[in-house]
C-alpha cells in the first residue's frame, strides 16, 4: 500500500514548504492541512541551509533604498538624475552631480546602534571619489577611489572596516562597517581623498543598504518599509545541519545569547590578554555563513587568550563557539569567563566545528566564554560565540548589539479547528529527532480551547516515551514506554485509536495495546508539532508527519515505523 495515498494530512519538510507565518502540508493540496508558524518579531533565528552554511534573516534598514528622490534629502548645489545604466544592466541608477562648490551630500535619517554595515554601489562620472559617513558619536567615514577601486582614508573611532568590491563595468560596491549609535547616513561626490568639497564632480549611485552585521550581504530592495530576505521572522526553519541531505523542521524553545558581540571579537566587551592579537573579518577564510566575517586569533604566549564576561547566572548554561585551525592540530581550552566550571580541551581541524562547554546549576556564578591557551603555532579562527541558559546548545543567535543580550522566540507550529482531525478512529505517525529528552513534548493533539481531550507523546529523563490520552476530562491512558528514545537520535512512532482500543508503536515494535473506551467529545481538532500548545519550550526536529482518518492495521503500523 501507499501510506501517503491513504493519509489525509501529510507534512514533509522541504526547502519550499513554508513562508513567513506558514508551514505547508503537502497533502491536502487545498491548504486545509497547512500549519500556522510563529516565532517572534525579530530576525534572531538561524538555520543551516542545503549548502551547509548558516542562514540568517537579513533586513535593509534604509527606506526607498534605490529611490534617492524620495526619503533621501538632497542638498542644494547637487542634482539627481534618474534612468542611468546600472551595475545590474537595468536603467535604474542615479547620477549625483555637483552644480556648485562646497561640501554637499545626499542623506537619509535612520537611527541604529551596534554593529552595522552601510553600503552603496557607485561608479565614477566626472568625479572619481565618493565619501560615505554615518553621523553622530564616532562618525565612521571612508573615502573610495572609483577610478582605481581602492579604499582611501578612513576615520572615526567606531570604524571596523571599509571595503570596495568591483562588480564590473566600472561599478563598485563600497561599504563601511562600524560599531556605533548613528542617526544619519550620507553620500558625497568629492574632489579627492581627504576633502568633502568639490565643484562639478559627479558619481553614479545605486542600491544603498544598511544592515546589521559585519558584512555587506546580497542587496535587498526596500520601499516604504524595510526590505527583508533570508530567514524571515516567522518562517519555518528547514534545517540541513549535520550534513543531512533532506531537511528537518527545527523546533526550539526561546533562548537568549548573552554575548554582547558574538562575531566581532575586537569589540570592547572581549578582553584580549597579553600576547594575543585579533584581526576581525580576516580574508584567510570565510565563516560558517560563507562570508568574510570571522576573526583570526594569534598568540605569542601560548598561555593566554580572549574572553568575555558579559552575562551572569547561577543556572545551567551552555557556551558554544565555531572554531577552526589554520593548519589543523591547534589546541586550546574553552572555559567560563569567571574561571568556574572547568574547561573543554579541543584540538582544531581545518574545518569549522561548533565546540561547546556545559555547566550545571550548581550555585556557582557563570559569566561568559573564555578561549584560553591560544597556541603560538598556527592561527585560530573564531565565529559565532554563544552563552545561553540551558543544558544543551540551540541554533546560533547572532548578537551585534554591543550592549546586551538577544533573544530568539520559541518556535510554534500548529493547526487549529481542523476538521481533518475530527475522527472517531485515526492514526498519527511521526518521524522525529528529540534534541532534548528531559520532559520534552514530541507532539500534542487536542480539542481546541481545552485539555479535556488530548493526546501527548512526552519523553522522560530515562529515555522513555510517556503516552498520555485524555477523553472528556478523564485520563484513559498514561503509560511509559522505556528505552524508546535517545537525544539527537531519529525515532519513528505511531499511535492509532478506535472507539475501543489504543495502540502505540516505536521503531517497528508494538509497545502499547490497551482495550479502553475512546470517546473524544468534542473530537480532537488541534495539533502542535513542536509538542506544546502553550509553553513552546520543547526541542526537536520533525522529519515527517502523517495523519490517517482511520486506524491502520498492526502490520501497517509496524511497516510504517520500521
Amino acid at each position: 500500500m501507499s501510506f501517503f495515498d491513504d493519509a489525509s494530512l501529510a507534512f514533509l519538510p522541504s526547502s519550499g514548504a513554508g513562508k513567513d507565518g506558514k508551514a505547508y502540508s503537502i497533502k491536502p493540496t487545498t491548504g486545509a492541512g497547512d500549519f500556522t508558524f510563529s516565532r517572534g518579531s525579530n530576525l534572531a533565528a538561524t538555520r543551516v541551509g542545503a549548502d551547509g552554511l548558516i542562514e540568517k534573516g537579513r533586513e535593509n534598514l534604509l527606506l526607498q533604498s534605490n529611490q534617492f528622490d524620495t526619503t533621501w534629502n538632497l542638498q542644494s548645489g547637487l542634482t539627481l538624475t534618474s534612468g542611468q545604466s546600472g551595475y545590474d544592466g537595468l536603467n535604474d541608477a542615479w547620477l549625483l552631480k555637483r552644480t556648485a562648490s562646497g561640501s554637499q551630500f545626499i542623506s537619509q535619517n535612520k537611527s541604529v546602534s551596534g554593529v552595522n554595515t552601510y553600503s552603496v554601489y557607485a561608479k565614477a562620472e566626472s568625479g572619481s571619489w565618493m565619501f560615505l559617513i554615518g553621523t553622530a558619536s564616532g562618525y565612521p567615514e571612508a573615502y573610495f577611489d572609483l577610478s582605481n577601486g581602492v579604499v582611501g582614508n578612513t576615520a572615526g573611532s567606531s570604524v571596523i572596516e571599509a571595503n570596495i568590491e568591483s562588480v564590473g563595468n566600472g561599478w563598485y560596491r563600497c561599504s563601511i562597517i562600524f560599531n556605533d549609535s548613528l542617526g544619519q547616513f550620507r553620500i558625497y561626490p568629492t574632489d579627492g581623498n581627504a576633502s568633502t568639497d568639490g565643484t562639478t564632480e559627479g558619481i553614479y549611485i545605486q542600491d544603498s543598504q544598511l544592515e546589521i552585521g559585519l558584512a555587506a550581504t546580497d542587496y535587498i530592495e526596500s520601499g516604504a518599509t524595510t526590505g527583508k530576505a533570508g530567514l524571515l521572522e516567522d518562517e519555518p526553519r528547514f534545517d540541513y545541519s549535520g550534513g543531512a541531505t533532506c531537511p528537518s523542521l527545527l523546533l526550539e524553545p526561546q533562548r537568549t545569547n548573552g554575548i554582547m558581540s558574538s562575531e566581532d571579537f575586537t569589540h570592547s566587551s572581549w578582553i584580549t590578554q597579553t600576547g594575543v592579537s585579533v584581526v576581525q573579518n580576516t580574508t584567510d577564510t570565510t565563516s560558517p555563513e560563507g562570508v568574510y566575517n570571522a576573526a583570526k586569533i594569534t598568540s605569542t604566549s601560548g598561555s593566554f587568550g580572549i574572553y568575555t564576561s558579559a552575562f551572569t547566572t547561577t543556572s545551567s548554561v551552555t557556551r558554544s563557539v565555531y572554531l577552526k585551525g589554520e593548519n589543523g592540530g591547534e589546541t586550546l581550552r574553552i572555559k567560563d569567563g569567571s574561571g568556574n566550571g572547568g574547561f573543554t580541551a579541543v584540538t582544531l581541524t581545518t574545518e569549522w566545528v561548533r565546540y561547546e562547554l556545559k555547566t550545571t546549576n550548581d550555585g556557582l556564578n557563570y559569566q561568559g566564554i573564555y578561549l584560553d591557551d591560544i597556541p603560538t603555532s598556527g592561527a585560530v579562527y573564531a565565529y559565532g560565540a554563544q552563552f545561553e541558559q540551558g543544558s544543551y546548545p540551540t541554533s546560533y543567535i547572532p548578537n551585534h548589539s554591543g550592549t546586551g543580550s538577544v533573544t530568539r522566540g520559541g518556535d510554534n507550529c500548529s493547526t487549529s479547528n481542523n476538521s481533518l482531525l475530527e475522527q472517531t478512529s485515526a492514526t498519527y505517525f511521526l518521524e522525529l529527532t528529540p534534541i532534548e529528552i528531559l520532559s520534552n513534548n514530541l507532539i500534542e493533539v487536542r480539542g481546541d480551547g481545552s485539555t479535556s481531550n488530548r493526546i501527548i507523546f512526552q519523553t522522560t529523563s530515562s529515555g522513555g516515551i510517556r503516552v498520555l490520552v485524555r477523553a472528556q476530562g478523564s485520563s484513559i491512558l498514561d503509560q511509559n514506554v522505556s528505552s524508546a528514545v535517545s537525544q539527537n537520535t531519529k525515532v519513528k512512532v505511531a499511535l492509532k485509536y478506535t472507539p475501543s482500543n489504543i495502540s502505540f508503536f516505536v521503531d517497528g515494535v508494538k509497545k502499547i495495546d490497551t482495550d479502553v473506551s475512546v470517546d473524544f467529545n468534542p473530537e480532537l481538532n488541534g495539533l502542535d508539532l513542536e509538542g506544546s500548545a502553550t509553553a513552546n519550550d520543547d526541542a526537536l526536529k520533525q522529519h515527517q508527519f502523517l495523519f490517517f482518518p482511520d486506524a491502520l492495521s498492526d502490520a501497517d503500523c509496524i511497516t510504517l515505523t520500521t
